[in-house]
């Protein structure tokens, strides 16, 4: 068995027919299919039993999150190598074949490859997108002197239905945050221990639709979204993170909580904005994305500011 595919399930009953159809149409066929039932509520893991298109096998558990459900597949694998899809989401046809061969090409040295998508509803390519932030196809590695922007971008493009990985590094690195039934960021939490040890590999091509219309956690929020694992717990991360990249990780980290911070505040949570910015301050911020409407976002003018603006948005 070469690939090892595992789908959450959680509450999409809607949608869960359409992603195992698209991995029915793979014209890479060497797989098998393990979808964790995480709990759901609705008639999702019927549709998936009564599924004529693949042979698969469905594992049940009590609610614990999409973290704790793509652990449960991990465990439960037995290929070589491990593709997520989400159950909302779905794969053009070449993906499982573009994706391990360009693993395959790479070298061993290289555990993951990560590709490009398209955006639903709007239906566009989000390649431009990623070239402007510096991402560029071929492996990649994180060294000292890597810029934290381009840093955090890699961070951002590794998503679990965009991944193909080594079964060992996944274990190895013990796999996605699980703790609290996590709904935000418990794939980033594994992604940056990744990126911090090993080489990965980018291609810009898109061979996934993203459906942002379909997700718990859309582009419409109506409140703050929670905080990434990595910034709630980082002690883990650093624990993994070589000497030689401490540094870089430090910029990392007062990165994304800059940006977090000025979610925060947008939401009117100014004082949680302030802790978490002074929690990741180090010398040099001044000059990372972010640093100016952090420090704004995490004072009252900020939060009122937020609310004018959501006033004038929520309006139209």
């Amino acid at each position: 068995m070469k690939v090892s595919i595992v789908i959450p399930l959680y509450n999409k009953a809607a949608y869960i027919q359409r992603a195992l159809s698209s991995i029915a149409v793979q014209t890479f066929t060497d797989f098998e299919v393990i979808v964790v039932d995480d709990g759901s509520t609705d008639n999702g893991a019927s549709l998936v039993r009564n599924y004529s298109g693949l042979t698969l096998r469905l594992i049940s558990q009590p609610n614990a999150g999409p973290g704790a459900a793509r652990n449960r597949g991990i465990s439960e694998a037995r290929g070589e190598l491990i593709a997520f899809l989400d159950a909302d989401d779905e794969w053009l046809p070449t993906y499982l074949e573009e994706s391990v061969n360009l693993l395959a090409a790479s070298g061993p040295a290289v555990v993951a490859v990560s590709s490009g998508y398209i955006e639903f509803p709007a239906n566009v390519s989000r390649e431009d997108l990623w070239r402007k932030r510096g991402l560029k196809e071929g492996s990649f590695r994180l060294e000292p002197n890597t810029q934290p922007w381009l840093a955090v971008s890699a961070l951002a493009y590794m998503t679990p239905p965009s991944t193909l990985a080594r079964a060992e590094v996944l274990r190895k690195w013990k796999g996605f945050f699980s703790e609290s039934k996590s709904l935000f960021g418990e794939d980033a939490f594994l992604w940056l221990k990744v990126l911090l040890n090993e080489t990965v590999a980018f291609t810009l091509k898109p061979l996934i639709r993203i459906h942002k219309e379909a997700s718990g956690l859309s582009s419409n929020l109506q409140s703050a979204r929670p905080v990434e694992p990595f910034l709630i717990n980082p002690e883990e991360i650093r624990a993994a993170c070589p000497v030689e990249l401490r540094t870089l990780l430090a910029h990392i980290f007062a990165i994304r909580a800059a940006k977090t911070a000025c979610m925060l505040g947008y939401w009117g949570h100014w004082r949680e904005a302030r802790l978490l910015r002074r929690r990741f301050s180090n010398a040099g911020q001044w000059r990372l994305p972010y640093f100016a409407p952090a420090i704004i976002c995490s004072t009252p003018v900020g939060a009122f500011l937020g609310k004018v603006w959501r006033g004038m948005n929520f309006g139209r």
